[in-house]
């Protein structure tokens, strides 16, 4: 996240009269807020400044929410983006969800909704590293686990981390010994709980255990309906 005292947003919305209701409700409710007509001089803000939050219309000239998302996705892994959508197609929110959407709304939308969507998806983001900040490598049984070169290394021997298991991981360990739930998880790394990344996530979950499998002192458990326990030394 930025350095500012409140959230940034870029808020990128082609209708003026919806435009400025979301920018002036935005700044009213203590977010810096930044408006972009368009799509192409919203790619400028988004180079031009630190943001916590990206909210994207779908249809803008010039280049569309889709295309932004993109292009900001090439850049920022974990910055939260939101999408708003006049059309209520499953097509649209698949290639939303696609692109890195973490939430999608469909027009018209009360303030109210939107204000709470974008506050739970704050939190969420904050479970994980933003792209540029370095964490301390840390200790899990006889492993050191460094999160910004993505690697597990034990008694000289390393092995190198996908981005998926690097972020699960990092989540266990933050929650070393204690209940990691799996909805939290789902929504921190892939944005969206819904059952094939449910099973995708049991994939990186049992690529862990593999992983780990050197130091019997380490268990990855299943707490049946609720989510994921990493048991080890402290």
């Amino acid at each position: 996240m930025s350095d500012k005292p409140n959230p940034s947003i870029l808020l990128c919305e082609d209708d003026p009269n919806l435009g400025r209701l979301l920018h002036d409700y935005l700044k009213a409710k203590g977010f810096d807020t930044t408006w972009a007509k368009d799509g192409v001089e919203g790619l400028k803000e988004f180079h031009r400044s630190a943001f916590d939050f990206v909210i994207l219309d779908v249809m803008m000239p010039r280049k569309d929410g889709f295309q932004v998302a993109e292009e900001i996705r090439r850049e920022s892994h974990h910055l939260p983006i939101l999408f708003l959508t006049a059309r209520s197609t499953k097509e649209d929110t698949l290639e939303g969800f696609k692109v890195g959407a973490d939430d999608y709304m469909t027009k018209p939308f009360s303030m109210e909704e939107l204000l709470l969507r974008i506050h739970a998806i704050l939190r969420r983001s904050a479970a994980l590293p933003e792209n540029n900040e370095t964490v301390e490598a840390s200790r899990i049984g006889s492993f050191e686990f460094d999160y910004n070169t993505q690697k597990l290394i034990r008694q000289g021997a390393e092995q190198r981390l996908t981005t998926k298991e690097n972020e699960l991981l990092f989540l266990l360990a933050k929650h070393k010994n204690r209940l990691l739930e799996r909805t939290f998880a789902l929504k921190s790394i892939w944005g969206d709980p819904n059952y094939f990344n449910g099973r995708s996530m049991d994939v990186y979950i049992a690529k862990l255990r593999r992983h780990l499998k050197p130091d019997d002192s380490i268990q990855i458990i299943n707490v049946h309906g609720k989510g994921f326990k990493m048991i080890c030394p402290e």
